[in-house]
C-alpha cells in the first residue's frame, strides 16, 4: 500500500471502557499514523460518564472524525485505502451487527468493508460473563480474519495503575497493526519473585 504514514480508523462504541480508546488516540498521536474516528451516540455518553472527556477533546485527537449516521463518509468505501481498523472498546451489539453484515451505521458499515478488503479488523470486545451467541459471533468473525482481542490485563509486568494496565493493553493493539510505541515494559523472559505491594 503506497502511504507514507498509516491510515487507521478507530471506531469506540457504547461498552464500557472508553479510556481505552481514548488512550489508543492518545498513543496514536506519537506515531505518524493519521487516524479517521468514529464515536457512536452511547459512546459519547459512556465516555462522559466514566472518564473527564468531552466528545469535543477526544475528537480532537483524531486527524479526522465522523457521525456515526455519515454513511457517505471516506471510509465507508473500499476505494479509499487504510491499513486497518479497531473498535475500542467493541460493545456486543456491534459485534453482532458486524457479523451479519448489518451496515446500518457508520461503525458497521466501515467495519464490513475492512473484511470485504481484507485489511486488518481489530475488536476489542468488552462482555462479561459471554454467552453462546457472543462467542458464536466472535468465532465467525476470527474465521473471517478479524481479531478479537478482549481487554485483559497482564500481571508479569507488575502494574501498580490502572493506566499501566491501560497503557499496555493500548500497546498490545497497537502490534495489531506494527505501531510499537516505546514506554511499555514488555516480557523479557526473566522471572522475578513476588510482585508490588501496594503502597
Amino acid at each position: 500500500m503506497e502511504m507514507n504514514a498509516k491510515k487507521i480508523i478507530v471506531a469506540l462504541t457504547g461498552a464500557t471502557g472508553t479510556i481505552l480508546g481514548i488512550r489508543l488516540l492518545q498513543a496514536l498521536q506519537r506515531s505518524a499514523a493519521e487516524t479517521h474516528l468514529v464515536v457512536s451516540r452511547w459512546a459519547g455518553r459512556t465516555l462522559l460518564h466514566e472518564t473527564p472527556y468531552t466528545l469535543p477533546q477526544v475528537q480532537s485527537l483524531a486527524a479526522y472524525s465522523y457521525s456515526p449516521d455519515d454513511i457517505a463518509a471516506p471510509i465507508s468505501s473500499g476505494s479509499f485505502l487504510t491499513h486497518g481498523m479497531v473498535i475500542i472498546p467493541c460493545s456486543m451489539r456491534t459485534l453482532a451487527a458486524i457479523a451479519h453484515g448489518h451496515g446500518d451505521n457508520l461503525i458497521h458499515r466501515a467495519a464490513d468493508v475492512i473484511l470485504k478488503e481484507r485489511r486488518k479488523l481489530a475488536l476489542i470486545v468488552r462482555e462479561a460473563p459471554l454467552s453462546d451467541i457472543h462467542l458464536e459471533n466472535m468465532l465467525k468473525l476470527s474465521r473471517l480474519g478479524a481479531v478479537i482481542f478482549p481487554p485483559v490485563p497482564a500481571f508479569y509486568n507488575h502494574p501498580c495503575t490502572i493506566d499501566d494496565i491501560v497503557d499496555h493493553i493500548v500497546m498490545r493493539v497497537l502490534d495489531q497493526f506494527d505501531i510499537h510505541l516505546d514506554g511499555v515494559k514488555r516480557w523479557d523472559g526473566i522471572m522475578s519473585t513476588g510482585g508490588k505491594l501496594p503502597e
